[in-house]
């Protein structure tokens, strides 16, 4: 089996959601949703229409079989197709992308503020995911460019 075997071809990728789908997993997963969701609501339906007293309290609880039944598709759509996204870990990503999206940040953000501010937990939890040193190398430089910018004003 040879590369382009082994993934599918980028045609069928799509983006949804901000996640990778299979066109073709996306269309057989719609359809185990409905049939599986309108199965349990037909079912809960049909048995519930002799057991409850009323009948908008049947279509209630056989809407929440539905709904139950959408679960359970997910469930089984989530065994039946392997994410189409490759994770990667460590120091792969390149480090001007990383000052591109903290520079977009502090735009949208009007600053990231200062590293001082942060409380203790936070500064550890940021150490845990290997971030600290990120952001604190970001601050000093952003200080820097507001004080060129300021002083050209």
């Amino acid at each position: 089996m040879n590369a382009e075997e082994a993934t599918p071809a980028r045609w069928r990728l799509v983006e949804i959601w901000g996640d990778t789908a299979d066109l073709g997993h996306l269309a057989w997963s719609i359809a185990i949703g409905v049939a599986v969701s309108l199965a349990g609501y037909l079912v809960a339906s049909r048995v519930l229409a002799g057991t409850v007293g009323t009948p908008e309290l049947a279509r209630a609880y056989a809407m929440l079989a539905g709904l139950g039944g959408c679960v359970v598709s997910g469930l089984i759509c989530a065994r039946l197709f392997e994410p189409k996204r490759e994770v990667v870990e460590g120091a792969a990503a390149d480090p001007r992308w990383r000052e591109e999206v903290l520079a977009e940040l502090a735009t949208e953000h009007g600053g990231l503020g200062s590293m001082d501010d942060l409380p203790p937990v936070v500064v550890r939890e940021m150490k845990e995911l290997e971030i600290h040193e990120l952001f604190a190398s970001y601050e000093p430089r952003a200080r820097h460019a507001e004080g060129v910018e300021g002083a050209a004003q």
